[in-house]
């Protein structure tokens, strides 16, 4: 009989997750929710996993491109999701095998409090310098990374390093890919190389105007 009623909960919360877990994925589309730069899908096969992808404009990683992943637990909104990162990149918050610390942040996970945008703003921030500046050391899962603050030139080469080889073609565009969660994660956000044909399509689908290279005489 008891075992019939754990089943029984454990459906319940489950039912009570993916509720909680698709009302946090709609709410993303109110102004200030998903982080300018962030871009979010929720995978086609498991509304517990969403895939996203971050254009960082500023800073140290400035022009990185990083894809990351969100899982949530069963037992959401009780508990936070879980980050990892599929691109690898050098960070005091992220470990070698990808995996992102929230705690700094979320000390401890308030439930009726904490949502996702407020996950999402936080990994945007993380990337900043005056977050950077704040790390304590049992906070980072990268030691290395955290004496930046000795540094700070050997680590502003380190991170261009991982922004250059974030942008690299085999980190876009190959399918296989090595990624530091092992293996090849695969995603759901996947870039695809356009020809300049395609691309202009693309672009006039889009509204954009043609790019022209406006050339400097010299008098």
């Amino acid at each position: 009989m008891q075992t019939v009623q754990q089943h029984s909960d454990s459906q319940q919360e489950t039912i009570l997750a993916r509720t909680a877990i698709t009302l946090e994925y709609a709410s993303l589309r109110n102004a200030g929710h998903c982080p300018l730069g962030m871009y979010v899908v929720p995978s086609s096969h498991n509304l517990f996993q969403w895939d996203a992808v971050f254009f960082v404009h500023q800073g140290y990683y400035a022009d990185s491109i990083l894809k990351f992943r969100l899982k949530f637990p069963a037992n959401y909104p009780e508990a936070p999701p879980a980050v990892d990162f599929v691109t690898d990149v050098f960070h005091p918050l992220i470990s070698s095998k990808g995996a992102f610390n929230l705690s700094p942040r979320f000390r401890p996970w308030r439930p009726k409090e904490h949502h996702v945008f407020d996950v999402l703003h936080w990994i945007k921030v993380a990337f900043k310098k005056h977050a950077l500046d704040q790390f304590e050391e049992s906070d980072c899962y990268n030691k290395e990374a955290f004496r930046y603050r000795e540094s700070t030139q050997s680590f502003a080469a380190l991170a261009t390093q991982s922004s250059s080889l974030s942008q690299s073609e085999s980190a876009l565009f190959d399918s296989d890919h090595p990624s530091p969660m092992g293996g090849s994660a695969g995603s759901e956000i996947v870039f695809r190389k356009l020809k300049p044909e395609q691309l202009k399509q693309q672009r006039e689908k889009l509204g954009l105007q043609e790019w022209r290279m406006e050339s400097k005489s010299t008098s």
